[in-house]
C-alpha cells in the first residue's frame, strides 16, 4: 500500500534502523543522512519515513511530507554550513533522470560551485 515500508527498500530500512547509514538529522517524518557516493564536499539525502516511488507521487499523496522534506533540506543546508555561499537540492525522478533508489528523496548539494545545466 502506498505510503507504508517496502521490504526490498534500501531507504525504507535506513528509515528503520535496520541499515546503518551516517545520520545527519531526524525528525517525526524525515531522515538526513551522507551519501554514501558524494558528489560534493556536502551531500546528504533528506528521505520521507513514508514510501512513495518519487518526488511527484511523494507531492501528489502527502503533499505536508514533500513540504517536511524541502524544510529539512534547508535545515541541512544551514546545519553544514553551505546556506550562505550556495546549495542545490535535486529531486531526481525517474531512471532516466538517474533516479537510482526508488524512494523519494531529496539530495542537498554543497561546498564546490554547481554549474548549470546540471549534468
Amino acid at each position: 500500500m502506498a505510503g507504508e515500508p517496502q521490504s526490498d527498500c534500501l531507504f525504507c530500512k535506513i528509515a528503520a534502523g535496520e541499515v546503518p547509514a551516517t545520520i545527519v538529522r531526524e525528525t517525526a517524518t524525515t531522515v538526513a543522512f551522507r551519501d554514501i557516493n558524494p558528489q560534493a564536499p556536502t551531500h546528504v539525502l533528506v528521505i520521507p519515513r513514508v514510501h512513495y516511488p518519487d518526488a511527484a507521487s511523494l507531492a501528489a499523496a502527502e503533499p505536508a511530507i514533500a513540504a517536511d522534506i524541502l524544510r529539512e533540506a534547508g535545515e541541512v543546508a544551514a546545519q553544514e554550513k553551505v546556506d550562505g555561499h550556495g546549495f542545490r537540492i535535486v529531486f531526481n525522478t525517474g531512471a532516466g533522470a538517474g533516479q537510482t533508489v526508488f524512494h523519494a528523496h531529496a539530495h542537498v548539494l554543497g561546498g564546490r560551485g554547481l554549474n548549470w545545466p546540471p549534468g
